[in-house]
């Protein structure tokens, strides 16, 4: 696998944090994490910690501004994907789903009309709470992607 590959990891409020570094070790590829200050992350063996101010998308371009091609970017943000995706990133959501080019239009089409609805008042509930199968799919997910990474090397 390429040594400058690196998995990037959009940590504000990411469930499968062990589990990316868990993945990343088994294939020796670093991890960089990057949360606002509201959110502790520790840094630990492989994996770099960048904390930014509060501001609402200063992780999304902080992650925008140190992603290259070839880097996997874990994220929920379809904002942020869409961004990745154009500098030839790999994006998978904390729930294992790989973002695709062909499908963000729609993705952010959706993302708009739900803040549309907001702003009228309209909340919905958010996501449900990841499960510990959600979990282990997330892991094989990402085993898979990188596996396939590294065939095409």
């Amino acid at each position: 696998m390429s040594q400058s590959r690196k998995i990037v990891v959009d940590g504000d409020a990411c469930p499968v944090k062990t589990e990316i570094i868990a993945v990343a070790r088994s294939f020796g590829l670093p991890v960089l994490m990057v949360s606002s200050y509201d959110h502790v992350l520790r840094a630990e063996e492989g994996v770099t910690v960048v904390q930014v101010d509060r501001g609402a998308d200063s992780a999304d371009l902080y992650i925008a501004n140190h992603i290259a091609a070839g880097d996997v970017v874990i994220t929920q943000d379809y904002g942020l994907a869409a961004l990745a995706l154009g500098k030839r990133c790999k994006v998978l959501s904390n729930r294992g789903q790989e973002y695709e080019d062909s499908k963000m239009d729609f993705m952010l089409e959706g993302r708009h009309a739900r803040a549309v609805e907001r702003r009228r008042g309209h909340y919905s509930k958010g996501p449900k709470a990841i499960t510990a199968e959600e979990k282990t799919f997330f892991q094989h997910k990402l085993t898979k992607l990188l596996r396939i990474l590294q065939e095409n090397v």
